[in-house]
C-alpha cells in the first residue's frame, strides 16, 4: 500500500487489515506515523521509499516480491497534491506530480506483474481521482498525472497481466480536508456532489477491499465520490467552498 501512513492511505491499510490481510505500509517520509500505524495492527510492515527515484521503486517491488509468497495487491495511493496555474505550468510542481503520481504507479504496477507470486491471482488498483471526469482548471499539473495514472489502468489489463489477475482504478471524490481549508470550508466542499453528503475514507477503503477480490473485469473504474464526477464544477471544491464561506 504506497502512501499508507495518512489520511486515506492509512483508511485502507485499517480497512484490508480488520479483514485479515497482512498489510505492507509504504511511505516515504512519514516514518512515526507508517510504524505507529502498524504497531496498531494485526499483521502489517513498513517499507520506506522514495517514488521520485525510479530505480528505488523497482528495487523495493522486486525485494517485497522475494519475501512475500502470495503478495494479492498493490494499491497506489501515494500521490503529490499541489497547486499550479492552468495558464502557466510549473515546471517543479509538474515534474513531481507525474513522477510520483504518475510514472511510479506505473513503475510499481508494472514491476509488481513482472515479479509478484500470489494464489489465485494478483490485483493492482490505481487511486486515480473524480477529476477524470469533472476536470477544472485548478491544481493542473496533479490533474495532467491522474490522467496519465488512469490510461495505464487498461493498458496494463491488456498487456501486463495475466488473464488470472485484474487491474483497476479507484477515483474518489472530496474525501478529507486539503492544504489549508478551515472545517467549515471542508464541510461545504465535500457537500458538493450530487448526493449532497459527505463521502468518508471508509468508503474509498470498503471500494478497494472488493475490488480486490476480482470480480470485475479488469481495467474498469469504480468512482467513489457520491456522484461528484457527474457535477461540472468550475472550479477545485477548495476554491467553491472558499467563495461561499466569504459570501
Amino acid at each position: 500500500m504506497t502512501g499508507g501512513a495518512k489520511r486515506v492511505g492509512a483508511a485502507i491499510v485499517r480497512r484490508f487489515a480488520e479483514a485479515g490481510w497482512l498489510v505492507v505500509i509504504h511511505y516515504g517520509t512519514s516514518q512515526d506515523a507508517a510504524e505507529t500505524l502498524a504497531e496498531e495492527l494485526p499483521s502489517a510492515e513498513t517499507v520506506q521509499c522514495d517514488l521520485a527515484n525510479s530505480d528505488e521503486v523497482r528495487s523495493m517491488v522486486k525485494q517485497l516480491a522475494e519475501a512475500l509468497p502470495d503478495w494479492r495487491a498493490l494499491i497506489n495511493s501515494a500521490a503529490v497534491f499541489e497547486p499550479d496555474d492552468v495558464t502557466a505550468l510549473d515546471d517543479d510542481t509538474n515534474r513531481a506530480a507525474m513522477q510520483v503520481n504518475a510514472r511510479a504507479s506505473a513503475i510499481l504496477a508494472q514491476s509488481y506483474l513482472a515479479h509478484a507470486k500470489a494464489d489465485g491471482g494478483r490485483c493492482v488498483i490505481q487511486i486515480t481521482d473524480q477529476k477524470l471526469q469533472n476536470p477544472n482548471p485548478d491544481f493542473f499539473s496533479y490533474t495532467m498525472s491522474k490522467h496519465a495514472v488512469d490510461a495505464t489502468i487498461r493498458m496494463l489489463a491488456m498487456g501486463a497481466a495475466r488473464p488470472d489477475d485484474r487491474v483497476y482504478g479507484v477515483a474518489p471524490g472530496a474525501i478529507l480536508p486539503s492544504h489549508d481549508q478551515s472545517e467549515a470550508e471542508a464541510e461545504i466542499s465535500h457537500r458538493m456532489n450530487l448526493l449532497g453528503r459527505r463521502t468518508h475514507a471508509r468508503e474509498v477503503a470498503d471500494a478497494c477491499l472488493f475490488l480486490a477480490g476480482g470480480l470485475f473485469e479488469s481495467g474498469q473504474t469504480l468512482y467513489v465520490d457520491s456522484g461528484q464526477h457527474l457535477c461540472d464544477q468550475p472550479r477545485d471544491v477548495i476554491y467553491l467552498a472558499r467563495e461561499d464561506v466569504r459570501a
